[in-house]
């Protein structure tokens, strides 16, 4: 079981990494708008069940705050302003949304007359 002290370790290694290779990377939007939401669909698919919507919210927008703080720091004089960067994150962060039911929803399985499982 995964308590929610290992849960944030494994979230903040998660978002270092993810620093680590923007500010080694010098590669263009596409290619880290793509790499990034691969990054955040996979947490999604791991962190986004219900009342957990804080967190995953959380996480998305420390992704794009590490991504502003990397395309900034490609010039002296960097252009990216926020509202720049809130359309790079619509464009290429998917939302964070559940995408889990709640488990008595999940685990209420209802069978058309006579059960398979006998």
């Amino acid at each position: 079981m995964v308590t929610p002290g290992r849960a944030a370790e494994e979230q903040v290694k998660e978002l270092r990494r993810a620093n680590e290779i923007l500010l080694a990377s010098a590669s263009f939007f596409p290619e880290q708008g793509k790499w990034l939401a691969s990054v955040v669909r996979g947490h999604l698919a791991y962190y986004a069940v219900p009342g957990n919507s804080g967190a995953i919210s959380a996480f998305r927008r420390q992704v794009g705050r590490l991504w502003l703080h990397a395309l900034r720091r490609r010039s002296q004089r960097h252009r990216m302003t926020w509202k720049r960067m809130e359309r790079l994150l619509a464009r290429w962060i998917p939302p964070s949304r559940i995408s889990h039911p709640y488990p008595e929803v999940r685990f209420d399985v209802r069978t058309q007359g006579r059960s398979p499982v006998r």
